[in-house]
């Protein structure tokens, strides 16, 4: 995809940078990496993680995992920072602030 240049050229963009000036355009960014992120949960926490997670939504910028088990929420909590730095540095700081486990 191209754009028009002020001196008439084209400027060639990236397919990624297309999606994410669509993104933009329509105010869509904020949920494109909400859900993302969501979809990435197994990747950066974990498989045993995941397989023991119920339920993940965001809200206000706080991911909220639901846990199978009170033992398993205890033992996240452990990693809860470590996951929420793992995110941040994936996804940048705006699009989760914090990670409550239930």
């Amino acid at each position: 995809m191209s754009k028009r240049r002020k001196d008439g050229r084209d400027d060639i963009q990236s397919v990624g940078e297309a999606i994410r000036s669509m993104l933009n355009s329509y105010q869509l960014t904020t949920k494109y990496d909400e859900a993302t992120l969501i979809d990435s949960w197994e990747r950066v926490a974990g498989r045993p993680i995941a397989r023991r997670t119920k339920k993940l939504y965001i809200r206000n910028k706080v991911l909220f995992v639901e846990f199978d088990s009170p033992t398993m929420r205890h033992d996240f909590s452990l990693y809860r920072a470590q996951v929420l730095d793992m995110f941040k540095k994936e996804f940048g700081p705006g699009v989760i602030t914090e990670i409550v486990a239930m």
